[in-house]
């Protein structure tokens, strides 16, 4: 079955299957217009709840590369393979400057090469962060790997079969949930609003998602209600989002800090399920229609 190829800040590997347990049994298209790592979406068609899928996120880059994945993915590997060698032949001390080397000079133009290098980036640096400057250009440091798996053939092989029937676009979570119908399932996992300001991390593209941003992705939550279309939310559980989010069924959910530089700090912590699934279901059955802000 596929897995997710790269590593994503807030990644939802552990969360996945409790997102599956609580996803509609008959989903006539999957929506996720925050795709990151595609841990949720890869998990519920293991569980063959996805047919067909919707796949979106801000990130073009990242778009771009499960576009060549699915596409051309022998492309994909045979670069990324020549980049993974170079990496793995230098002594230690040296693959640093590799690393630098690949990070700082001109993206290539073709998709697969283009990929590839997003994916030795990913496999290679700190944390497998993905962060840009305010010009768009990756500036992670080098990580501190004594051995990394670079290239998967396999797993690139089962996520391109898995991606063979999906829709996949760069565009912002609004686009993105406005095509979703009745009878569809809508995951949205977003750059979760900072428990404090030393745990901020938003810069997943060039723009921040800052609080307005929170709202307006309530705002497409609510759309979403009162048009009948499930949907589950996951956010840090922030006072400001209880908040958001007060009419919906949350749910806490102990979750461990996927990237923090002290081992210490990844102690389970709590994060907000949040869903409308019981508003909607009512909804269909002949009770309060669901909620609209309009």
């Amino acid at each position: 079955m596929a897995k997710p190829f790269l590593k994503w800040a807030g990644g939802k590997g552990r969360l996945a299957p409790l997102i599956a347990e609580r996803a509609p049994k008959r989903i006539a298209r999957y929506h996720e217009p925050f795709l990151g790592g595609g841990a949720v979406f890869f998990a519920l068609q293991e569980r063959g709840l996805v047919g067909e899928a919707s796949l979106a996120d801000r990130n073009a880059d990242l778009m771009a590369t499960y576009e060549a994945v699915r596409d051309d993915v022998e492309g994909v590997i045979a670069a990324l393979g020549e980049l993974s060698r170079q990496y793995l032949s230098r002594e230690p001390s040296q693959r640093g400057l590799y690393y630098y080397e690949v990070r700082d000079r001109r993206r290539p133009r073709a998709a697969a090469r283009k990929a590839a290098r997003l994916l030795f980036l990913n496999k290679t640096c700190y944390n497998g962060l993905y962060r840009v400057n305010s010009k768009g250009h990756f500036n992670v440091p080098h990580g501190r790997y004594v051995r990394p798996t670079i290239l998967d053939e396999e797993r690139l092989r089962t996520a391109r079969a898995s991606l063979a029937n999906a829709e996949l676009r760069a565009e912002d979570f609004a686009e993105a949930c406005g095509r979703a119908r009745r009878g569809d399932f809508v995951y949205l996992d977003p750059p979760y609003r900072p428990l404090s300001a030393t745990s901020a991390f938003t810069k997943y593209t060039s723009a921040d998602f800052g609080f307005g941003d929170q709202v307006r992705l309530r705002d497409a939550f609510d759309d979403l209600t009162a048009r009948g279309v499930p949907a589950l939310l996951s956010n840090s559980s922030h006072p400001e989002i209880h908040e958001l989010y007060r009419e919906y069924d949350m749910e806490l959910v102990p979750m461990g800090r996927a990237i923090n530089s002290n081992g210490k700090g990844r102690a389970p912590i709590d994060e907000l399920l949040v869903s409308n699934l019981s508003l909607v279901e009512g909804a269909a059955s002949g009770a309060a229609p669901g909620r609209s802000r309009a």
